[in-house]
């Protein structure tokens, strides 16, 4: 979870009906007043006795009173206690995990995170959100060259994930078949499992070893490598933020609403939050101020960690109104985030 859990001790009536406020009120989106409390609780309380808690729990500011209701809604200080200590996860129904193993089948990695992305998306009616792995997570498996014309040469990058990127060098000469098929060999013998920035390192001191004639070609690949890795790094797949727009606690705030979604434009300051989710053991959750951006002061960001072979490279989440079903998404985002890990491993 982003945040230690309040320490506020609580005893179990209390606990009971705060869960219940925020059961009954991310269900049916009213406030919730003691009547429909005492009713839903399954505690043998009377209304009166209900008031008196409440009070309490308004004083901790775990609840709030809204000015044109009786009743009571939580407060981001509420939800994070709920997270933290009273909620009841639900395992995912089989046939959901189903659709999701169907749509995540080792693929190429940009398409899978493309499709965890919907998926995400889809099964919550919120954001889905699934960030590239980082440029230095991106390791070579094989470099190939293929020649296209007298002074023009297609290198062909994989890497450790599977993904693919291809790059045209413009050369200074003509190389026979025979030398890119040498350079190649000689790169994929020294360099696999190194990124490029180790890779420009190692070979500035032992171009000079290298054939002087290759040593232009070399260069030419390692610069072209490193622009197609940035291109493919550090960027995220954002699916339907447009569902935000029928979320009735946002849509209602145009002036938030557009602070949203040119944060979803910019980009760098959404990575920040979500690369913490990197540094992160399983699921975290950022609810409202927590996530520190002020447009997303009505939203919870619900992320997990995604690994390719046992390392850490991206992570995976939903943004969505505070007032979320919690105990649906979190294992959503947790099952997406180990199935997209599965899905990309084995194809190592």
């Amino acid at each position: 979870m982003a945040h230690d859990a309040e320490h506020t001790p609580l005893d179990e009536r209390s606990r009971v009906l705060l869960r219940t406020l925020i059961e009954r009120y991310i269900a049916e989106g009213q406030p919730v007043g003691s009547r429909a409390l005492s009713k839903h609780s399954g505690l043998d309380l009377s209304p009166a006795t209900v008031r008196n808690v409440m009070s309490d729990l308004e004083e901790m500011g775990f609840i709030a009173s809204p000015h044109t209701s009786a009743g009571r809604i939580p407060t981001p200080r509420g939800y994070r206690l709920f997270v933290d200590r009273l909620l009841r996860v639900r395992p995912l129904h089989a046939n959901l995990l189903h659709e999701l193993e169907g749509h995540l089948q080792p693929d190429q990695p940009q398409r899978l995170i493309g499709a965890a992305s919907n998926l995400l998306s889809q099964l919550t009616h919120f954001a889905g959100v699934v960030v590239a792995p980082r440029k230095d997570a991106i390791r070579i498996r094989q470099i190939e060259f293929v020649p296209l014309s007298d002074e023009r040469v297609l290198l062909i990058i994989v890497t450790t994930s599977g993904d693919v990127q291809n790059r045209i060098l413009a050369t200074k000469k003509k190389y026979s078949s025979s030398e890119l098929v040498t350079a190649a060999n000689y790169l994929n013998a020294h360099y696999t499992g190194l990124d490029f920035e180790a890779i420009r390192l190692r070979i500035q001191a032992e171009l000079k070893q290298l054939h002087s004639d290759m040593s232009e070609l070399m260069t030419a690949a390692v610069d072209a490598g490193t622009e197609a890795v940035q291109d493919s790094a550090s960027q995220y797949v954002l699916s339907g933020e447009t569902n935000l727009l029928d979320v009735e606690e946002l849509s209602s705030n145009m002036v938030r609403l557009r602070e949203l979604f040119k944060l979803f434009d910019q980009k760098t300051s959404l990575l920040q939050l979500l690369d913490l989710s990197n540094r992160a053991d399983g699921v975290q959750i950022f609810i409202g101020g927590e996530s520190g951006l002020a447009p997303l002061d009505e939203c919870s960001v619900v992320t997990a960690p995604y690994e390719v072979d046992g390392m850490v490279v991206g992570s995976v989440g939903v943004i969505g109104p505070t007032r979320m079903a919690y105990e649906r998404v979190i294992p959503i985002v947790d099952i997406t985030a180990r199935l997209l890990s599965g899905a990309l491993s084995s194809r190592a």
